[in-house]
């Protein structure tokens, strides 16, 4: 059945925030440390043991549940096959995959995402291109279609400097997707390379009000 929405970001966007499970393993913290928020202003470091919902640049009451979701998504990135399409005001995406259990959480991640974005509730752990998206949400035109096996994705903007995050965030899912934890840790070597201001210092995006969570 098709759904569409006036408002959403593509499953794989979220893929890029989920795979900070992927460190969280490999640093011996697992599944029960889902709800360790950390303390505000301190940003994730390796080897500190931390749960992959302190990462996040901000948390909220359903840091954990989402994060929950994209675990699997990240640990089962093998199965879930993606293609891109550069629009010339946009992107489309196609995020499927031939298992059922899969598939279900592709679709239930974009339905959380969607409304993240719409709700300004930001889910990000390194991207340098999702400020820019949330923040010029309002510039953003979305569709998304719901498939037996995942989403459909299309957004595009009339401001040429969110079609660039548009674009370069679908190659930055891309990798997530295609290489699984090796992406994960480049992207988390780049995230502990932009010093305290996280994602937002690197962009020059730090929002009025949220600095102490956006590091």
């Amino acid at each position: 059945m098709k759904h569409t929405s006036q408002i959403a970001i593509a499953v794989a966007a979220a893929l890029v925030f989920a795979a900070a499970v992927v460190s969280a393993q490999s640093t011996g913290s697992g599944p029960g440390m889902e709800h360790n928020h950390g303390a505000a202003g301190h940003g994730p470091m390796m080897g500190q043991g931390m749960g992959p919902t302190a990462m996040l640049t901000a948390q909220d009451a359903n840091s954990a549940a989402d994060m929950a979701v994209a675990m699997n998504l990240v640990h089962e990135n093998t199965k879930i096959r993606r293609s891109v399409t550069n629009l010339p005001d946009g992107i489309k995406t196609v995020t499927e995959s031939d298992d059922p259990k899969i598939a279900q959480d592709i679709k239930a991640h974009v339905a959380s995402m969607s409304g993240r974005l719409q709700d300004g509730k930001e889910f990000n752990i390194f991207s340098t291109t999702l400020p820019v998206i949330f923040d010029n949400a309002k510039n953003i035109k979305s569709a998304v279609e719901f498939t037996a096996k995942g989403a459909i994705v299309t957004r595009t903007s009339t401001d040429a400097k969110v079609v660039a995050a548009l674009q370069g965030h679908a190659g930055e899912v891309t990798e997530l997707v295609q290489e699984g934890p090796t992406a994960f840790h480049r992207g988390l070597s780049s995230r502990m390379a932009m010093g305290p201001g996280g994602p937002r210092g690197a962009t020059g995006t730090a929002r009025p009000g949220n600095t102490a969570q956006a590091q």
